[in-house]
């Protein structure tokens, strides 16, 4: 409408919080038969590799037999670098579980990164990413390694975790440093599974006590949030330093393949019970079955569920299938 020769400008609608979450869904998303399907298409070695294994190698060279764009996502905990052996008192725990040769860094910390950070570019495939972690002593190495590497930093992620060595002097440390990396920052791939996603993860560590392990343990959820959202069933998931066959149960138990170095034969037994204890795709559920639920969204945003309800939207308490979102890329 014009009035007195201007455009009457139109009406901004009312944000109402919490609509966008109840109208959001995966996409793409898959059945647990097509997730089964896509997984059992990949069978092919990578190179002269066979997939789903771990190799008793140094990762540095065992990455130059590795065919370029070859991985698909790398999760990668490489030693602290701190004279770290996880049988110190200080960690509560008995050391007659804790395997013995875990293979610290005690020399140059720096030079070290650099070399096995360097190897990944050319693996990565074009649309791939690196979940690196790293405490905060040794987190500038990390950081200056990337750069040199011409990898992007997309994300600077904080998992936050319960338990931190008591301190007297200095806070208590409980968290750790992980850094999304990418080769292209506009085209990696990022599968937006849930709607709101911070950078800030508060995952607990649980204990294993009785338990042969490594020194070093990441929990099983941490690995699996960075492989649901950033792979596809089917996909070959890259771990540097496999210590526990973390990554490997993770990827497994969700219809990923898996390739893995490990220096510390002592781990062979550990691994191999670890990864022999799951089967193929038992943890996997469609992402949208992981969504909070029409009434848990109710109780946080009653505005936006009235207003849904209203535009027909919600009916008899169930959300209608609302336009799908488009795969995530940047």
């Amino acid at each position: 409408m014009v009035i007195d020769g201007d455009v009457k400008p139109k009406k901004k609608r009312k944000y109402i919080p919490g609509v966008a979450a109840f109208r959001f869904r995966p996409d793409p998303d898959w059945t647990v038969s097509k997730a089964e399907s896509l997984y059992k298409k990949r069978s092919n070695p990578v190179g002269d590799l066979d997939i789903n294994q771990v190799i008793y190698e140094d990762c540095i060279q065992e990455m130059n037999r590795l065919p370029e764009e070859s991985i698909d996502l790398i999760i990668a905990d490489p030693p602290f670098g701190i004279n770290f052996d996880g049988k110190e008192s200080i960690y509560n725990r008995n050391d007659e579980y804790v395997v013995p040769g875990y293979g610290e860094i005690n020399d140059d910390y720096s030079k070290f990164t650099d070399a096995w950070i360097a190897e990944l570019p050319r693996i990565m495939k074009d649309d791939a990413s690196a979940y690196v972690f790293s405490g905060w002593t040794n987190l500038e190495y990390v950081q200056a390694a990337a750069r040199k590497a011409k990898l992007e930093v997309v994300n600077h992620i904080i998992w936050h975790y319960q338990f931190g060595v008591f301190t007297m002097n200095k806070y208590v440390t409980s968290h750790y440093h992980i850094l999304l990396l990418t080769r292209h920052p506009k085209k990696f791939y990022f599968h937006k599974i849930e709607h709101y996603i911070p950078d800030v993860w508060t995952i607990p560590r649980k204990y294993q006590p009785g338990k042969k392990k490594n020194g070093t343990v990441l929990p099983i959820k941490v690995v699996e949030k960075c492989i649901d959202f950033s792979s596809e069933p089917g996909d070959l998931v890259l771990d540097p330093f496999m210590g526990n066959g973390t990554t490997a149960v993770a990827a497994k138990r969700n219809f990923r393949h898996f390739i893995g170095f490990e220096t510390n034969e002592n781990l062979r037994d550990v691994i191999d019970e670890n990864v022999n204890s799951v089967s193929v795709g038992e943890q996997y559920t469609p992402y949208k079955s992981r969504l909070p639920s029409t009434e848990t969204l109710k109780k946080k945003y009653p505005k936006a569920y009235k207003y849904l309800k209203d535009q027909g939207e919600i009916v008899h308490g169930t959300k209608r299938r609302s336009r799908p979102h488009s795969k995530s890329t940047f």
